[in-house]
């Protein structure tokens, strides 16, 4: 009775003796219950196991008796039995569900790491080297414009009685690079000319530097052009004799010793300069240079009086040489 693994089979027994119909049913009640509970177990346990979905399981079959087993008699007690197996239809129920259920579909997967990798270094370009190239190297070899600024430390000695200063200036250079040899430069600078009893005020100096590359680090420029000071009212020196209350008519001094107290003016100068380039990418580059200058400045110095007879100015002049160096670091681009 119920579903079983194997086929059932029923045999007639003859009873002994009679039993009261009572006894009979109770019997037979027991006995399906049992039975239900046994087919309950059996079909919760196909319930859990997994089932692909492809292929669904089937309810089992009921038992098939064989060609050779006897028909089963009919008695009250068996008669009253099917009518109990009924309960065990919701383990068949269960089974039927569980194997109609679908398993939930799988995340999809995630990208790979290394495809994206990959995409997001094409996305970058192609990088760019930290150290200059031979190419960048090969690009200031060009003709093309140049332009350079700097600062220098350096100083001014007066030569014959000259006053002497200590320079700290500010250096701008422009001009053409010609070809991988020459260059044409301007070069202009503009210092303070500082010591005590000595220089106190501006000194300015303007050439022209034709240069030549002797290497493609090393350059060699000559300049020749103006230079000139330009000093305050009050710069601490003594005043050279004779005085301007002493003069009728202008005055020129036949030497730099001793120097008059204030000097404006400007004369011929004349630099030379020895230079190293590290270049630093292909628009800019560092710059060293040594430089060591000339000049011969004629200065004036006005009395605030006038000629009687011809009503000019009465003046005194007085030519300053000097020669200087300076240490001048910069960047240039071109």
């Amino acid at each position: 009775m119920g579903p079983h693994r194997e086929p059932a089979r029923v045999v007639a027994m003859p009873r002994p003796e009679p039993v009261s119909r009572r006894l009979a049913i109770a019997t037979s009640l027991v006995v399906a219950s049992v039975v239900s509970l046994a087919s309950a177990r059996e079909g919760h346990a196909q319930a859990t196991e997994p089932v692909p979905a492809q292929a669904p399981a089937q309810a089992p079959s009921p038992a098939q008796p064989t060609l050779g087993d006897p028909a089963p008699a009919e008695t009250p007690e068996h008669a009253a039995a099917p009518a109990s197996v009924e309960p065990a239809a919701p383990a068949d129920g269960a089974a039927s569900e569980a194997t109609t259920t679908e398993p939930a579909p799988a995340p999809d997967a995630a990208p790979d790491a290394t495809a994206s990798r990959l995409a997001t270094d094409e996305e970058e370009g192609e990088p760019r080297l930290s150290l200059p190239t031979e190419a960048d190297r090969q690009a200031w070899r060009r003709p093309g414009f140049r332009l350079a600024l700097g600062g220098a430390y350096g100083h001014l000695a007066g030569l014959y009685g000259a006053p002497s200063g200590r320079l700290i200036a500010a250096k701008l250079r422009a001009g053409l690079r010609l070809d991988e040899g020459w260059s044409l430069l301007a070069s202009f600078e503009y210092a303070q000319a500082k010591q005590t009893g000595g220089l106190s005020g501006l000194r300015f100096l303007g050439t022209i530097d034709p240069t030549w590359h002797v290497t493609p680090s090393v350059a060699v420029a000559a300049g020749f052009g103006f230079g000139g000071i330009v000093e305050g009212r009050n710069t601490g020196r003594m005043d050279a004799a004779p005085l301007p209350a002493d003069l009728e008519t202008s005055y020129t001094f036949p030497d730099a010793s001793p120097p008059i107290a204030r000097c404006s003016g400007v004369g011929a100068a004349g630099l030379v300069r020895v230079e190293w380039g590290l270049v630093l990418g292909p628009r800019s580059q560092m710059q060293v240079a040594l430089e060591a200058s000339g000049q011969w400045t004629g200065c004036v110095h006005d009395t605030n009086r006038f000629e009687p007879d011809t009503g000019k100015a009465i003046v005194r002049k007085q030519w300053w040489p000097h020669a200087g160096a300076t240490l001048t670091l910069g960047l240039a681009w071109r």
